[in-house]
């Protein structure tokens, strides 16, 4: 897609990124889409629709990636956040994936849900909303007065050291397996191999085969998730330079600082009013929740200027209308409040720990759980598989402290870990529930 100046670009990113926010926004409300109830469906019942309709969204948007990245019509090497960076930050993977887990079982649903809340009339999700956004942006911008962000104050000085450098340059399996000279070869056929293997897992059930909204909800969300792939890699500049005649550049090209396109280039966006957006910004890039709720919030309480909208504020925005779109229409938007005090403080603690959880992880159940493992970059498994660890684990403990109200927490946790085979069975402190 070509354009010859940059607010017309920008419009389209933007514009195209609300319309598939608001797809996935009602078609996630419609179909009971969702990342927590689908760990607690598995966890609590053994039902693994939900979970299948998850791993569908991962295989549909795994292989939509393979394929697009092989034909040069996205690229997420240069994607943001960087999935494939040659530094892997396992620990913060880890860590931040485990309490985001932990977060989106106190705070009734990850940071997708709690936008499919909002626009299904509920207001403890606006809390929830502020705390992630909140949170997320202070983790990542100066804090009032200071130089200092949340993440270089409570983590950076002992957590960055852990990350190990990969000599290839990248940490995604078709580099791993294949190494750097044939990384795009390797991509294709790990991609291939693994969305062929999670079908074939998918639709081996009879039950999933027969769910039209578990199958919609799948197929849909990792739909949009390609949609934004390729809408945030193809929108590029077509404009003639006084210096090197015709020019034909990405957004990220035109952003970045080191290239002076910008610069150089005044009446590509002349008319354009504010600061010029960041690299970031203008990067390949797929939906993820967490640090748009933190630039959503930043927009919101800077005075709400245009150029302030990125697309993470429209991705934001769309999933919430889509959403009411779907609950008007079908006459269910009900205003929801906090049932009691210790319903207040479970989505306070989810949220806070969401918010620390998602920046740490560098994404969410869709940021890392759908997204990223999209790019086969080995840090997001590490938070999808630490993510749905967290939340297991929370709502286990959770059964038995409900179960076995006189017990204390740390033989509710020994009896967790033993029913999740992670410590054997003589350390069981409560009778299985």
């Amino acid at each position: 897609m070509l354009f010859e100046n940059f607010s017309s670009a920008w419009a389209m990113l933007l514009g195209s990124s609300f319309l598939l926010a608001v797809i996935l926004g009602l078609v996630v409300q419609k179909t009971n889409f969702c990342t927590m109830g689908a760990v607690s469906d598995w966890v609590n019942i053994g039902d693994k629709g939900r979970i299948r309709a998850w791993m569908l969204a991962i295989a549909v948007a795994l292989l939509g990636v393979t394929i697009f990245e092989t034909q040069g019509l996205i690229t997420p090497d240069l994607a943001f956040p960087p999935y494939r960076s040659g530094t892997l930050i396992w620990a913060e993977n880890m860590l931040g994936g485990f309490l985001f887990g932990v977060g989106m079982t106190y705070g009734s649903g990850c940071g997708n849900k709690t936008l499919i809340r909002i626009g299904g009339g509920n207001l403890k999700s606006v809390m929830v909303f502020l705390l992630i956004g909140v949170i997320a942006y202070f983790m990542l911008n100066a804090m009032p007065g200071t130089d200092q962000t949340l993440f270089s104050l409570l983590f950076n000085d002992w957590i960055r050291p852990l990350a190990i450098t990969f000599d290839s340059g990248a940490q995604d399996f078709g580099t791993i397996v294949a190494g750097p000279e044939n990384a795009a070869s390797g991509r294709l056929w790990v991609g291939l191999a693994l969305s062929l293997a999670m079908f074939i897992f998918i639709f081996k059930s009879a039950d999933f085969r027969s769910n039209f909204n578990n199958i919609l909800g799948g197929l849909v969300v990792g739909l949009v998730i390609i949609g934004a792939w390729y809408v945030t890699s193809s929108i590029r500049l077509d404009y003639e330079s006084d210096f090197d005649g015709e020019v034909k550049t990405t957004l990220r090209e035109y952003l970045d600082p080191t290239t002076s396109q910008w610069e150089m280039a005044e009446d590509v966006h002349a008319g354009w009013e504010g600061p010029k957006p960041s690299r970031n910004s203008g990067s390949p890039m797929s939906f993820t929740f967490i640090n748009p709720l933190g630039q959503t919030v930043g927009y919101i309480f800077t005075g709400m200027q245009k150029t302030k909208i990125t697309f993470g504020v429209a991705i934001v925005f769309g999933v919430i209308l889509g959403s009411l779109l779907w609950t008007l229409l079908k006459k269910g938007f009900r205003i929801e409040w906090f049932s009691s005090v210790r319903d207040f403080f479970n989505h306070l603690i989810g949220g806070i720990l969401m918010g620390f959880g998602g920046v740490l992880a560098l994404g969410c159940t869709f940021g890392q759980g759908i997204t990223g493992v999209s790019t086969l970059a080995l840090g997001s498994y590490l938070a999808l598989i630490s993510i749905v660890f967290g939340s297991a684990l929370t709502m286990k403990v959770q059964y038995y402290k409900m179960v076995y109200e006189d017990a204390g927490f740390f033989a509710a946790l020994a009896s967790s870990l033993v029913d999740l085979r992670l410590l054997p069975s003589m350390m069981r402190k409560l009778e299985k529930v």
